[in-house]
C-alpha cells in the first residue's frame, strides 16, 4: 500500500474518530457510511425480504449496528464470515438527577461507565454528548423521537486539587469516584445572571428542571433546536473536546479518547465496506460477510444490544430463514460459520515491560495480535488462529501473539461470549495500543493500516480457505 493511502486510510479514521464522540454517534456514523455505498437498512420489528447479491443493514437501540453483504452463491445452511467489535468506551454518564450545588458552584453528577482510567479525566476540558428523547406537537398530535447532540465547546471541567492541600498526592493519587468526579459545570452566581436565559420555555417547572441545572437544559435545547421542556428525557456523557490526531515526531501514532474500541470498529467496518463496494465484489461468495458492532461490551455485554443478548443469533437466524424454511439449516450454517472478535491489546509498556510475559510482548507497528487464553478468556483455539495467520501471511502483512502472565488476571471480550451463546469459530484479535482505557489513548498508524488490509482480505477469502480445512471430519 503506497504512503498516500496509508495516510487516506488514517485520515478516515481520524475523521470517524472525531465523528464519535458516544457509541450512539459512532453507530450514526457507521449507518451514514455504509447507506452512503448502497447498504439498505431493515428494521428488526418487520420482515425481511432479503436477496442474494444485496446489502443489509440494522440497528439496535442505537448504539449497536450490524452490516452484512449477502453472496450470489449464498444458499440457506452456507456460513457468515463476522468481524465483532464494540461502540462503547469507558466514560463518565450524567446521573438520572445530574443537579448538583456545592459551595457556590453547580456541578455535574455523573457516574462511571466501565473500568476507567479515573485519575486521567481530572483538568480536561470536557462536554457533554449522546441523545435525546424530545416530544414534538404537530397537528395536534403528540410523536417522540430520539436525537442524537453534541456540544462542541467545553463547558466543564474537574480540577485536581492543589498540591499545597495535599501534600502526599505524589505518593499516590487516589480517587473517590462519588466525591472527587463530579465535574464543574458554573458558579451559582454567573449563574443566576443567565437565569433568565435558561428558564426561556420553562414557564412550568418541568420534571427536567428539577432534574438537571436549568443552564444545561438550555444548551442542550438551543443545539437541538427545541424548548427545554420537550426534552422528556436523555443518555449524555462526559467527553473530551481534544480532538483525535495523527502525532509523534515522525508521525506515526494517532493520539485519541476511545481508541478501545472505535479503532476495531472503523477498521472491520471500512474492511466490509471496501470489500462489498461493487456488485463483482460478490460475484463468486457463497457465504455471508458480516460486521456487528455491539454495546455495552465494557461492562459485561449483558443488555439487550450486548454481544450477550441474542442479537447476533437473531441475525443469522433470519437471514438464513429467508432462505429456506428449514429450521435445521441454522444450525448448519453457524457451524460454517467464523468470528474474528476484534477489541485492541496492550502493547508492551518501555516504563512497564515487567506487565508483559517474556515471549509475548506486542509491539506498536507490529500488526494484530492474536490473543490467546488457557481459560477461556480468550475464545482462540488452534484452528482459528491458523486461519487467521494464515491470512496474514498470504498478504505478507504482520501478526503477533499475546497471552497474559500466570500471576496477573486476564480480560476479556465479546469473544467467548459469543463462541459460547452462538456456538461459533472464534478467534480473539486486536491491534495494539498504550494507555488502554485513559481518557487518551495512543496507538500506531500502521496498525490501523495492517488491521484494515487484514479484516478486507478476512472478508474475501474466508470462503475458499474454510473449504482446505478438515477438522471435524
Amino acid at each position: 500500500m503506497a504512503a498516500t493511502e496509508v495516510s487516506s486510510v488514517v485520515s478516515d479514521f481520524i475523521g470517524f474518530l472525531n465523528a464519535s464522540p458516544t457509541a450512539f454517534h459512532a453507530v450514526d456514523e457507521a449507518k451514514k457510511r455504509l447507506q452512503k455505498i448502497g447498504y439498505e437498512q431493515v428494521l428488526e420489528r418487520e420482515d425481511w425480504k432479503l436477496e442474494a447479491g444485496k446489502r443489509y443493514l440494522f440497528t439496535r437501540n442505537h448504539s449497536t449496528i450490524v452490516a452484512f453483504a449477502i453472496g450470489k452463491k449464498f444458499i440457506a445452511g452456507n456460513g457468515f464470515h463476522i468481524v465483532g467489535a464494540h461502540t462503547d468506551s469507558p466514560c463518565l454518564k450524567l446521573k438520572p438527577v445530574s443537579e448538583v450545588k456545592k459551595a457556590g458552584y453547580l456541578e455535574v453528577g455523573v457516574q462511571t461507565y466501565g473500568g476507567g482510567l479515573w485519575h486521567t479525566w481530572f483538568d480536561r476540558d470536557l462536554t457533554v454528548a449522546g441523545r435525546v428523547m424530545i416530544r414534538e406537537e404537530k397537528g395536534g398530535s403528540v410523536s417522540y423521537s430520539h436525537r442524537l447532540v453534541r456540544i462542541e465547546e467545553p463547558i466543564m471541567r474537574i480540577p485536581t486539587l492543589a498540591i499545597h492541600l495535599d501534600r502526599g498526592v505524589n505518593d499516590g493519587f487516589k480517587v473517590n469516584t462519588q466525591s472527587h468526579l463530579l465535574p464543574v459545570l458554573a458558579t451559582s452566581i454567573k449563574a443566576e445572571l443567565n437565569k433568565e436565559v435558561a428558564e426561556n420555555g420553562l414557564a412550568d417547572k418541568t420534571m427536567n428542571e428539577s432534574r438537571h441545572h436549568a443552564l444545561l437544559l438550555q444548551m442542550i435545547a438551543n443545539k437541538l433546536g427545541c424548548q427545554p421542556d420537550q426534552i422528556c428525557d436523555f443518555e449524555l456523557q462526559a467527553c473530551d473536546t481534544q480532538p483525535s490526531i495523527v502525532a509523534g515526531a515522525a508521525k506515526e501514532f494517532v493520539f485519541s479518547g476511545r481508541l478501545d474500541n472505535l479503532c476495531m470498529s472503523f477498521c472491520s467496518l471500512k474492511g466490509l465496506i471496501d470489500a462489498t463496494s461493487f456488485e463483482s465484489d460478490l460475484e463468486n461468495e457463497s457465504g455471508v460477510r458480516m460486521v456487528a458492532l455491539f454495546d455495552h461490551e465494557e461492562v459485561g455485554s449483558n443488555s439487550a444490544q450486548g454481544a450477550g443478548s441474542p442479537a447476533m443469533l437473531d441475525a443469522l437466524s433470519r437471514i438464513t430463514n429467508s432462505f429456506t424454511s428449514d429450521s435445521k439449516m441454522l444450525t448448519k450454517a453457524i457451524q460454517r460459520s467464523f468470528l474474528v472478535s476484534a477489541d485492541m491489546a496492550h502493547a508492551l509498556h518501555p516504563n512497564y515491560m515487567d506487565k508483559h510475559e517474556e515471549n509475548h510482548q506486542p509491539k506498536l507497528h507490529g500488526g494484530l495480535v492474536i490473543k490467546h487464553n488457557a481459560n477461556q478468556r480468550y475464545a482462540t483455539n488452534a484452528v482459528t488462529s491458523f486461519i487467521f495467520r494464515e491470512i496474514a501471511i498470504k498478504h505478507n502483512l504482520p501478526i503477533q501473539e499475546f497471552v497474559v502472565r500466570n500471576d496477573m488476571p486476564c480480560g476479556s471480550t465479546v469473544g467467548p461470549i459469543l463462541a459460547s451463546g452462538v456456538g461459533i469459530r472464534t478467534v480473539d484479535v486486536g491491534a495494539p495500543q498504550l494507555s488502554m482505557h485513559s481518557i487518551r489513548e495512543m496507538c500506531a498508524v500502521d496498525d490501523v493500516k495492517h488491521s484494515y488490509e487484514h479484516f478486507k482480505a478476512f472478508f474475501q477469502e474466508f470462503s475458499q480457505l474454510d473449504t482446505n480445512i478438515t477438522v471435524d471430519g
